[in-house]
Order: structure tokens, then sequence, then C-alpha cells
């Protein structure tokens, strides 16, 4: 799988967690570790490294203390995970990338987004 970082922060030791473009066309995120393998939990601020007009596409729950848990594949192979900086408490997971279609009430047509910002 071949990675192309987005952007990281949130700790306050080497700047992880992390988010990640894949050649898949998906994301890989790197977070903390939950009860769950397959389920990680992410600062807020990660979300903003990611592409214009995509969003992840994964459920997220608000923790309520500046952070989301969601769920996705768990990355196993070594190979990736050689490829990715992660302390012993984090683990990574891939999750879809979608486009987003909805800005809030403002449908994302290019004729009504020059309406709005004329």
């Amino acid at each position: 799988m071949c990675l192309r970082l987005l952007g990281k922060g949130g700790s306050g030791t080497d700047d992880c967690p992390a988010v990640y473009a894949t050649d898949d066309g998906g994301y890989l995120l790197v977070g903390w570790r939950t009860d769950r393998v397959d389920t990680i939990e992410i600062p807020h601020l990660l979300l903003g490294f990611v592409e214009s007009r995509m969003f992840v596409g994964a459920p997220m729950t608000d923790t309520g203390r500046g952070t989301f848990t969601l769920s996705g594949r768990p990355v196993t192979d070594a190979e990736t995970l050689a490829e990715l900086k992660m302390e012993d408490y984090e683990a990574a997971v891939a999750v879809p990338k979608i486009e987003r279609t909805h800005f809030g009430g403002v449908p994302a047509d290019s004729r009504n987004l020059a309406a709005v910002s004329n």
C-alpha cells in the first residue's frame, strides 16, 4: 500500500496520530488503541487534514474530550506497518474516502455555491 501523509498531530510526542491517503482511494488513520482491534481514538484536529471536498467514510463517536472513536479495517500487513511511525499504544485502520456532496444545507452543485458566495 502506497501512503501519502496528509497531516499529524494531537499528542505531545512525535506529533502523532496521523492521517494518510492511500493508493487504493481510501484513508489510513493512526490513532490510540482502544479495547477493540478495529477501533481507534483520534483527536478532532486530525480531520482538518483530510483532502478538500472529501471526508472519512466511517461513523465516528465523539468522546466528549476532544476526540472521536472510529472503526475501520485493521492494518496488519508488515510492509504498510513498516512505513508508519507508531507508538506501542497506537494502531492503524483503513477507512473509505468519500466525496462530500452536502455542505450544511447548501448543495455541492457549483452553480449554487457561486450564488451563495456572491
